[in-house]
């Protein structure tokens, strides 16, 4: 591996903001969707999670939960359960004007791979997981060989 990046590397990376490491959009489902769906969209799509839609009942709060793909090989006993039953509380988010070192921060305190990214009125537009700020990281200094 090379030495540590520069101090304008980390700079760099520092400076980094979600919303340009974050993936924009939404891949949801409700909360009584079935799990095997759930697989299947994670497959087709290429993805490792899927965000659930905040019930009738949830609503008012506006929550939105998270299913990764680490979740379905837990729930994989049970797989006639649904993505409402099995995802992740609580739900971290992240502002998309938030550096990509705080949703590091985040993710690491919580033990998550996966932060919803919510704009300036709270709604979420994306999701920025562990290896979003590990593209962050690395482009935040020359690429070396490693052994």
């Amino acid at each position: 591996m090379s030495p540590r990046p520069t101090s304008s590397a980390k700079e760099q990376f520092d400076e980094k903001r979600v919303k340009d490491a974050m993936h924009v959009g939404l891949v949801s489902c409700s909360s009584d969707t079935p799990l095997e769906e759930v697989a299947y969209v994670m497959v087709r799509q290429g993805i490792h999670c899927v965000l659930v839609a905040p019930s009738d009942e949830e609503a008012e709060t506006g929550r939105w939960r998270v299913v990764s793909d680490l979740d379905l090989i837990a729930a994989a006993e049970s797989p006639w359960s649904t993505a409402g039953r099995i995802s992740a509380t609580p739900t971290i988010t992240v502002s998309e004007s938030d550096r990509v070192s705080r949703a590091a921060t985040l993710m690491s305190e919580y033990q998550s791979a996966h932060l919803i990214v919510v704009n300036a009125h709270a709604k979420p537009v994306g999701v920025i997981s562990t290896l979003d700020v590990a593209a962050a990281m690395s482009a935040s200094h020359a690429p070396s060989a490693m052994s």
